[in-house]
């Protein structure tokens, strides 16, 4: 090819290049013109109440603040390692991970009886749907007031029906257990209505083979519903233990905003409020926070580790 040739299909390469650089440029003004202005509230809120305070929190962390802001001074990692070596910084941690080994299989297990006994009852659907979830709805003030009178040794109906004296609430080997069954009550609607969906969309037919392959109940079970809820499953887990790790309300309502019986339900994040506002450690408070953050954060993504490869093996 002669050099005029060369020369001019490269002054036609370039027209094409720009029209296509133009063309991208101008689908992406299109989707921010007609998009941006709708997530543009979301996005200052956000920006405001999450990203902002989180952002605050991270420099108050590597600060020695109190609750008033004066003399804040710069103390780097010291709060980090001080958080390291406080033993009831473990002690609250260990009680939250108490809780979430106890309160998460619970919650699946029971949450997916409940779905499967409102699926497969032919009456008063909606009855149970409504009984099942109704608790979910209830602010946690309300539960912790509740239980707490449920649980009374003298006159509460747990004692009564069971047909036992135990002093639940004042014994550290019941306090746990006590806020284990309140919040089994409570939050076990919100996975029940995960599973129940997650049933609606299992295939029939799938049934309708097996029975006629003669599987009986427990085998349909085991091969056929078991299977087809383990991606529902994975999400119950992961939601649960986040918001296990997390647990403060009822605890705190339950106890009468104390500790427990010796300490036995000081939740990490009660430990990290009592920090901040009780000794007006803010300083101390946030890194306290930042260390939750950062087993959450670890939990999350090993969940998203699992999951992907996971998909990644079943293509």
């Amino acid at each position: 090819m002669s050099s005029t040739a060369l020369t001019r299909a490269g002054r036609t390469a370039r027209p094409r290049a720009a029209a296509g650089t133009d063309s991208t440029r101008l689908r992406w003004s299109r989707r921010l013109q007609h998009g941006g202005w709708f997530v543009a509230p979301f996005l200052v809120l956000y920006g405001l109440f999450v990203i902002l305070p989180v952002v605050r929190g991270l420099y108050l962390s590597f600060t020695d603040a109190n609750i008033s802001g004066d003399h804040t001074g710069f103390v780097g990692l010291a709060n980090y390692r001080e958080a390291l070596r406080d033993p009831l910084v473990w002690d609250s941690l260990w009680h939250s991970t108490q809780f979430t080994l106890y309160v998460v299989p619970l919650i699946v297990l029971v949450a997916l009886l409940m779905a499967l006994i409102a699926h497969h009852t032919t009456h008063f659907k909606w009855l149970w749907r409504l009984c099942f979830f109704a608790p979910f709805l209830l602010p946690s003030a309300v539960i912790g007031n509740l239980w707490w009178w449920l649980f009374q040794p003298t006159n509460g109906m747990v004692n009564h029906v069971l047909g036992l004296d135990t002093p639940w609430l004042t014994q550290k080997s019941t306090a746990m257990l006590a806020v284990v069954v309140a919040t089994l009550w409570w939050t076990v609607g919100f996975s029940f209505l995960l599973y129940l969906a997650a049933l609606q969309n299992i295939p029939q037919h799938l049934y309708e083979a097996a029975e006629l392959d003669g599987a009986n109940a427990l085998q349909r079970m085991l091969y056929i519903t078991v299977p087809n809820l383990r991606s529902i499953t994975g999400l119950v887990v992961a939601l649960q233990v986040l918001a296990s790790l997390q647990v403060f309300d009822q605890a705190v309502v339950m106890y009468q905003f104390g500790p427990g019986p010796e300490e036995s339900t000081r939740t990490f994040v009660q430990y990290t409020l009592e920090q901040g506002f009780t000794t007006y450690r803010v300083g101390y408070a946030s890194a306290i926070s930042f260390v939750l953050f950062v087993i959450i954060a670890a939990v999350a993504l090993a969940r998203m580790w699992l999951l992907k490869s996971r998909e990644e093996a079943t293509r």
